[in-house]
């Protein structure tokens, strides 16, 4: 294959089909994409708006086209007028992105809802099966060489246990069961996105591909996939200063840490079992970072923050002699501006990914990620290293 066919397999129109395509994040993403791509704003944010990413053969901005699955029947457009309505999004954004929230709302299909879509009226496989159908008519609707999956919908609860989740054969099984419900909602979305070829990202805590059956399955049929739970804010910062006070020899000896947020998330989180979910994937790169046991977080739903939201730490460490310092910090920032960026980043990278054969989880992009698929490496300087080290090195394969 000469090099710039090689190129243009790689940078040719990408689809991105966001599960909870209606919610804050994705429609922010909708609309800073179109922004980006009119020239009506500058790329801020998005890594991979610069080196070594922007000369690596990444689908351009406007060669990417948004689709999703979503039960709310609140349009992409809505949700924008209603981010505007809170300061977040700027009225002349809006207006000048209006059509393309349109185009993207048009492509939103109904997701599963396991409390309305549950075993008793069809299996699970039918569901999946539905959903990837939804996936492969966007593809070839818009004569598209791939697709990347982003699963932003709600935190669900830590998923029961069950054998089926090793297993592949058994799970497949269990899946065409019509009186069983065996995979959480995100993991049906998961098995949707394998059915249907396309790359996967799973920027919340909920397990998604995350179980052992699906990661396998994902690998066997040539998918790569990325996560778990988008790094942020809070957590980014997390990750870049612990590595600091190790590198200065200092011992942590405890980080205790606070999130006051409102909107659908802070609903959400509400739920003492969703919140789970979310605090063990906040707190796991801390820990094995500092070693310390003593990091308590709490989360803390305040409706009238709507989607800004209030991080606070209280870091308390020991120096030379035993003396004791301490560091204060506090993040605010409206949540879904801080994401949307990386969202639309990974699709770039999974489209390299998916252009370059790779299959199975992608632990380079663990940058991305709390709590990173097939890697332990939390410290957000090394992730950023190996990110330009992997996005170098595939961009050179794919150009072979």
């Amino acid at each position: 294959m000469h090099h710039a066919s090689a190129r243009h397999k790689a940078a040719a129109r990408t689809g991105i089909w966001f599960v909870g395509a209606r919610g804050s994040v994705a429609s922010t993403a909708t609309v800073g994409l179109a922004a980006i791509a009119d020239g009506q704003a500058p790329p801020t944010g998005c890594v991979t708006a610069r080196e070594p990413f922007a000369s690596a053969g990444l689908p351009a901005f406007a060669d990417l086209v948004v689709g999703g699955h979503d039960i709310s029947s609140v349009t992409m457009t809505k949700r924008a007028e209603c981010l505007v309505e809170t300061g977040m999004i700027g009225p002349r954004l809006f207006a000048a992105t209006h059509d393309a929230l349109e185009r993207a709302d048009a492509e939103v299909r109904p997701g599963y809802d396991p409390h309305t879509d549950g075993p008793r009226t069809e299996s699970q496989q039918a569901v999946a099966e539905r959903l990837a159908a939804d996936i492969t008519s966007f593809q070839e609707r818009h004569d598209l060489a791939r697709v990347v999956v982003i699963d932003l919908s709600s935190t669900e609860p830590p998923v029961v246990p069950s054998p089926e989740h090793d297993d592949v054969d058994a799970l497949l099984a269990a899946l065409a069961d019509p009186a069983r419900a065996v995979l959480p909602a995100s993991s049906v979305s998961a098995y949707a996105a394998i059915l249907a070829g396309a790359a996967y990202a799973a920027f919340t805590p909920s397990a998604g591909m995350g179980l052992p059956a699906l990661t396998r399955l994902a690998g066997e049929r040539g998918i790569p996939v990325a996560g778990q739970d988008g790094k942020t804010g809070q957590t980014w910062l997390r990750t870049v200063l612990a590595p600091a006070f190790a590198a200065r020899g200092l011992k942590v000896l405890s980080w205790a840490g606070t999130n006051l947020l409102g909107g659908g998330d802070g609903a959400t989180l509400a739920d003492p079992d969703a919140v789970r979910s979310k605090l063990a994937s906040k707190n796991r790169g801390l820990t094995a970072l500092t070693g310390s046991d003593t990091t308590p977080l709490h989360i803390d739903n305040v409706p009238d923050l709507g989607d800004t939201k209030v991080a606070w730490d209280h870091v308390h460490v020991e120096g030379f002699l035993g003396s004791r310092l301490t560091l204060q910090t506090t993040w605010s920032a409206h949540d879904s501006m801080l994401a949307a960026p990386l969202v639309l980043d990974l699709a770039r990278l999974l489209a390299l990914a998916h252009a370059a054969g790779i299959s199975g989880p992608v632990p380079e992009l663990g940058f991305f990620f709390k709590d990173p698929w097939g890697s332990d490496v939390h410290d957000a300087a090394d992730q950023a290293r190996a990110v330009e080290e992997w996005v170098r090195g595939t961009a050179a394969q794919v150009g072979r």
